[in-house]
């Protein structure tokens, strides 16, 4: 029997991590989709948290993957906060729909919950990021450079690690400088 295998990403898995990222986005009008960059760009950043880059094998395959980078929250009031931005996610085209989508960003969530993490975002489909707790991140008094979109920017509130954590700030979610390139 054939099962998941859910880990952080090793120094052998950029390439399979390519390969997939390039097939779950692949386009007719790029050669290379932005997210295969992002992802090559974001390794060699302060962004980068390796033990956050989850990949699902599946039969010894890269089959899926969830990555969430350092980001940082500027409060209306403060110092800047970090925070992480979960992005891109990806599953191969011949293992969609059948949860290892979910599984991998499950992983990636449950990694940073015990890293002591509290604020997650994300731009994609609410009905996916639902199931994991996500909500519109306007509610939570978030914006960034993807607000403008509406329900596909999202929130994640953490569990605290200590009952006298209070909410996460409100403010402006700054992205480090690959993101503009998606």
């Amino acid at each position: 029997m054939t099962t998941l295998r859910l880990r952080p990403e090793g120094p052998a898995d950029a390439g399979p991590v390519r390969r997939v990222l390039a097939a779950a986005f692949a386009r007719p009008d790029v050669t290379t989709p932005p997210e295969v960059s992002l992802v090559d760009e974001l390794r060699d950043t302060t962004a980068w948290l390796p033990e956050l880059a989850m990949v699902a094998e599946y039969g010894g395959e890269v089959v899926s993957y969830a990555l969430l980078t350092r980001v940082r929250l500027r409060p209306e009031r403060g110092s800047d906060v970090p925070v992480l931005a979960l992005g891109p996610v990806a599953v191969a085209p011949h293992r969609q729909r059948v949860g290892h989508g979910t599984a991998v960003v499950q992983a990636a969530l449950d990694a940073s919950t015990e890293l002591g993490e509290r604020l997650v975002v994300v731009l994609g489909a609410p009905a996916f990021y639902h199931r994991f707790g996500f909500g519109p991140a306007s509610e939570l008094g978030l914006t960034g450079p993807w607000a403008g979109l509406g329900q596909p920017w999202q929130a994640l509130v953490l569990p605290p690690s200590t009952s006298e954590e209070g909410p996460p700030p409100r403010g402006e979610v700054l992205f480090p400088a690959p993101w503009s390139k998606v």
